[in-house]
């Protein structure tokens, strides 16, 4: 597996993508706020969506998509969620999202059901259906405008995030990309998220759903900013099988290199997502092992590392590891106090349940990276996960206290 310089979504065959301001975000120079994603093939599709009970309605499509089980083009602004705006079909919310997949395929040559969608933004306002006429007919598409693609799908956040990896595999070369977009209403499961990836595999349907889970799992499903979980969480994955390889199927040697390389492109925009986290200074990364499963230690370091404590003490330099042995214990995970370790990075502040004499410049030195690591082991099985999250600044809050006025 190969990391591709200056990857994106349009990196793997026959993907092309554009991206238009149609004003539904404030105006700026080099703005865009709707983007579509296209591929010359149709495409096996993947889907893993919100918990959230309030979901939006272009949720609901996508997951109609996907039960369908192709498509071959999708449609995405910024600036509106449209969430809390009506989700049976007869409702302006969804009569809305069937209206931006018509428009996208009328200039794509499609049907409406060949396109999903997806929507970021305010939720509560209905979308301005005449400025997404506008801006989606606008559209230009090339194989160059992955980037453009991914500024269209951001909202508060400070960098775009995207990726692309080649991948070898049995029956030749193949490529997936990613892009993605978070920054804040960001917790399992899923998080304030859309991500996007592409892949020119050919891809078994059933594998390709249970690999995305899985990755999901190991990724987006580990990262927490805030502890809220949004309405149109939506991670997307689209195969057009341009490589002309044999379908990748589950249990065999394809499989295992497609998921890994899978993984590796979801974890990356996951950690850049965490990274970004609203007003966020570092990036906090969790390492439990030694739990008594696998749940567990998931337990464990998605609860440290969304403790408003441990993000706060990060941001302050504090060593505090009471506030990392206090998530840890209150985690649901098993834990036996006397067992426990603790490190900040390579400072170890616990041991076997006893505090350490440990140097303090060192640990406010560990603490005080841009990437901060914090190690739990709980000497109780084989168990372990990693999550990611980040500190919890004065930013934060006043990027929250002002976001609709």
């Amino acid at each position: 597996m190969q990391t591709i310089p200056n990857g994106s979504v349009t990196s793997p065959q026959g993907f092309l993508a554009g991206a238009a301001y149609a004003g539904l975000k404030t105006a700026a120079e080099g703005q865009r706020d709707v983007g579509i994603l296209f591929s010359e093939a149709p495409c096996c599709i993947a889907g893993v969506f919100t918990t959230n009970k309030f979901r939006a309605p272009p949720v609901h499509w996508c997951q109609e998509r996907v039960a369908q089980g192709q498509a071959q083009a999708l449609v995405v602004n910024s600036g509106n969620a449209n969430a809390g705006t009506g989700v049976g079909t007869g409702q302006q919310g969804y009569r809305n999202t069937a209206q931006m997949a018509a428009l996208a395929a009328d200039v794509l040559g499609l049907t409406a059901r060949d396109v999903l969608v997806a929507s970021t933004g305010v939720i509560g306002v209905p979308l301005p259906m005449h400025k997404l006429h506008e801006g989606i007919k606008s559209i230009h598409l090339s194989r160059e405008s992955g980037h453009e693609f991914v500024r269209a799908i951001i909202t508060t956040d400070t960098f775009p995030k995207e990726i692309a990896v080649a991948v070898s595999l049995a029956g030749g070369r193949g490529v997936i990309g990613g892009a993605a977009k978070g920054a804040g209403m960001i917790h399992p499961n899923m998080a304030t998220m859309l991500s996007f990836v592409t892949t020119d595999l050919a891809v078994e349907p059933g594998f390709l759903q249970r690999a995305l889970r899985t990755a999901a799992d190991l990724s987006f499903n580990m990262i927490t900013v805030d502890g809220d979980t949004s309405t149109n969480d939506t991670l997307l994955v689209m195969a057009n099988g341009q490589a002309g390889n044999e379908p990748v199927r589950e249990g065999t040697p394809d499989a295992a290199a497609f998921q890994e390389a899978l993984n590796y492109v979801c974890i990356y925009l996951a950690k850049c997502v965490a990274r970004d986290g609203e007003g966020a200074t570092k990036l906090i990364e969790v390492r439990v092992q030694g739990a008594a499963s696998e749940r567990d230690a998931r337990l464990a370091a998605r609860t440290v590392a969304g403790s408003m404590l441990v993000k706060a003490a990060v941001y302050g330099n504090d060593p505090n590891w009471g506030r990392i042995a206090m998530a840890a214990g209150r985690s649901g995970a098993e834990l036996e106090q006397e067992k426990v370790d603790i490190f900040i990075g390579d400072v170890c502040l616990m041991r076997d349940g006893q505090p350490q004499d440990y140097d303090t410049e060192a640990a406010r030195l560990a603490i005080g990276q841009q990437e901060v690591l914090l190690k739990l082991d709980l000497h109780l099985g084989s168990g372990k996960a990693t999550a990611w999250g980040c500190d919890l600044t004065q930013e934060y809050v006043r990027l929250n206290a002002e976001y609709t006025t």
